[in-house]
């Protein structure tokens, strides 16, 4: 039996890079970075994906500059929303299944349990109203699609909030960190490694199960949490926990984006493990 023809787009960013390493054991993969496909350009996508043909794209790749999107917000649709939706639409054209990567900023942050997907969403920023916006294209465009939302994504490279921190932790004895916001960190190698496990399944089985779904590790924690569980029991430098109010930023923050991965679990099979457990494994391997 032939081997599949990938489409990997944002190979370079947190999740793509992982991916780029994952995916050839899957299929045949083109790996695009953002030199080799400007997704601000809707010809240059329908010209890739009618050259290359892929029986699966993989969308890895976003504006995800939050703070930066609320003064460059055309950039950021273009982007997050117009970009998906011609995907979308080409994939349905070849018949390939797409999977399109979103995120937890799609709700105000108003609940105290976990976001289920039918939960209503209600961006509080620019970010997060593009990229729901991505989402309710694709949705509209129908087809084999997978929708995946996900948050507070780390990995050993690229910008996270775990190489700031360890930055910072080098350079102060005090670091002000934010305590009032509750989220799920995900390590970018296990969203590429469950990625590719969908992948590994026959186009027609995911096409069965094509929707929104919550890709996330287990637990919960703040900002401030997360940075103790990264600095670890050390004297130097001293976490300080904080409000939001006291670290005022362009684009508000929901307080609350703890997503329920049920959905994502019961359909596949795959139970996701607790992000301390992952940020473990993630933090040995760079020792």
């Amino acid at each position: 039996m032939s081997r599949p023809r990938l489409l990997l787009i944002g190979a370079t960013g947190q999740i793509g890079f992982e991916l780029a390493k994952i995916l050839p054991a899957h299929g045949e993969v083109s790996a695009l970075d953002r030199a080799s496909l400007d997704l601000a350009d809707p010809d240059a996508i329908v010209e890739t994906v009618r050259r290359l043909r892929p029986n699966i794209i993989v969308n890895a790749a976003a504006y995800t500059a939050v703070d930066r999107a609320e003064t460059d917000a055309d950039r950021a649709y273009a982007i997050n929303a117009r970009a998906p939706a011609v995907l979308a639409e080409e994939a349905k054209r070849i018949g390939a299944v797409m999977i399109h990567y979103s995120t937890d900023y799609v709700f105000d942050g108003s609940s105290a349990t976990p976001y289920r997907e039918d939960a209503p969403a209600q961006p509080l920023n620019v970010y997060g109203r593009s990229k729901l916006e991505g989402e309710r294209a694709i949705a509209a465009v129908g087809g084999a699609n997978l929708i995946l939302r996900t948050s507070w994504v780390y990995g050993l490279r690229g910008q996270n909030f775990l190489l700031t921190m360890r930055r910072l932790a080098r350079e102060r004895d005090e670091i002000r960190i934010v305590a009032d916001q509750l989220g799920v960190p995900n390590w970018s190698r296990e969203l590429a490694r469950i990625t590719a496990r969908l992948v590994g399944f026959e186009s027609s089985a995911l096409a069965e199960r094509a929707g929104l779904y919550h890709l996330s590790a287990r637990g919960s924690a703040s900002w401030f949490e997360f940075a103790q569980a990264i600095i670890g029991n050390v004297a130097r430098p001293t976490l300080l926990p904080i409000t939001t109010a006291e670290y005022p930023m362009p684009a508000r923050r929901p307080a609350y984006g703890v997503l329920a991965p049920d959905k994502f679990e019961s359909t596949f099979g795959f139970v996701l493990p607790d992000w301390r457990r992952l940020l473990r494994e993630c933090l040995e391997e760079s020792a």
